[in-house]
């Protein structure tokens, strides 16, 4: 064996697998066909949204709560700030369904929040003047990551722990057999006991038989400058999501006193891509008149000409809950995928799942909703 684990994809997922397994002693190997921390997947664009109160759906409440101790964690081990918890504006309409999903997860678990509405609203956060209806949620559990440096630091971590990381080293193909799983990879191969699938939107090539409840989607940053770019400091400018039928924004504060990160909501993207090796990144005007919209009517403090643009991409399942687990009738292959354009806060608990499942067969953590099993058709 050349290690017990290989991970396939040291990104978003795989970087935190690696770091859970080798502080748990275990020996592992990883392969990035790319440098660590590189932009050409889900990763990249400087910040990351953290949320507890969840609008997609409040089982992911418990799985939040532990990665922001696995946040923390990490924090430590590697002695980089990388989660900033300076609070989450939920802004919308009280019969929008997410907005309902926030508020579920509020009630279910005790969340700490405050709700506010029109003179409260105005007073504290005049950035989001609110339109007829409309209400925020405050939760205070909420706020930002660093995307580049948390894959840094986590890869760096389990290399600093006797990991193996090839980088620049294109996994071609694996294939499980009784006595584990080779991987090939440039007309070499290795031999691991079991292998963790996180290659982001590549995981069909990995696991073809995905293909049909698979999808990749082009998804859209873009930084704004402020009239008054002090009213958008973190202290002042929570983290927000607003849900309009016209469109779902959400931002992030300017982390470098210049800039304001705005972009559309995930849901689908902004189309459908077809090889993950040929992305356009060419970001059009008429790509972002949708946005720009939604900044002038919602955002009036933002001057709504973009400075500066950004596409990547991510992998969206047909339900866009993620796949955690073992793949269907294969014991020695976990697959970390299709996290729809909402996994990266859940990065480090993931890795920690990961971890239980390769090394104890099972995980404390409820991942039911996340099973690969529903999809019949994903077989090794």
């Amino acid at each position: 064996m050349d290690a017990r684990i290989a991970v396939i994809g040291v990104g978003t997922m795989g970087s935190m697998v690696m770091w859970q397994l080798a502080r748990r002693g275990v020996s592992v190997a990883g392969f990035e066909q790319f440098g660590i921390g590189h932009d050409r997947s889900a990763a990249g664009g400087e910040s990351r949204a953290f949320r507890t109160a969840y609008l997609e759906g409040s089982e992911y409440v418990p799985l939040l709560q532990e990665a922001k101790n696995q946040w923390e964690e990490l924090e430590k081990d590697t002695g980089s700030r990388l989660l900033t918890l300076n609070g989450g504006l939920m802004i919308g309409k009280v019969n929008n369904p997410s907005m309902k999903n926030i508020l579920q997860c509020i009630k279910e678990f005790n969340l700490d929040h405050e709700i506010l509405e029109g003179e409260t609203a105005r007073k504290h956060y005049p950035q989001h003047p609110l339109r007829s209806g409309e209400f925020m949620v405050l939760d205070k559990q909420a706020g930002y990551i660093k995307p580049e440096l948390s894959v840094l630091s986590a890869a760096r971590k389990a290399e600093e722990l006797g990991s193996k990381i090839y980088r620049y080293s294109r996994v071609e193909s694996i294939q499980p057999h009784s006595d584990g799983v080779t991987v090939f990879v440039d007309n070499q191969k290795y031999m691991f006991e079991k292998v963790v699938i996180t290659a982001g939107p590549w995981l069909s090539r990995m696991l073809p038989n995905y293909k049909e409840n698979f999808e990749i989607n082009r998804l859209l940053l873009a930084w704004f400058a402020a009239k008054d770019i002090e009213q958008f400091i973190p202290e002042r400018f929570p983290i927000f999501v607003r849900l309009n039928d016209d469109i779902n924004l959400f931002g992030i504060p300017t982390l470098d006193g210049n800039m304001v990160k705005l972009a559309p909501v995930t849901g689908n993207g902004d189309g459908l891509i077809q090889d993950p090796d040929n992305v356009d990144r060419n970001v059009k005007v008429e790509d972002l008149k949708n946005l720009m919209d939604g900044v002038r009517k919602y955002l009036p403090d933002i001057i709504p000409e973009p400075v500066r643009v950004s596409a990547y991409m991510d992998g969206f399942t047909t339900d866009h809950h993620p796949v955690v687990g073992f793949a269907p009738k294969s014991q020695n292959v976990l697959v970390l995928g299709g996290f729809s354009g909402h996994g990266f806060k859940m990065a480090p608990v993931m890795g920690k799942i990961a971890a239980d499942l390769v090394i104890d067969g099972c995980t404390p953590h409820n991942i039911q909703h996340l099973n690969p099993n529903r999809f019949a058709n994903a077989k090794v």
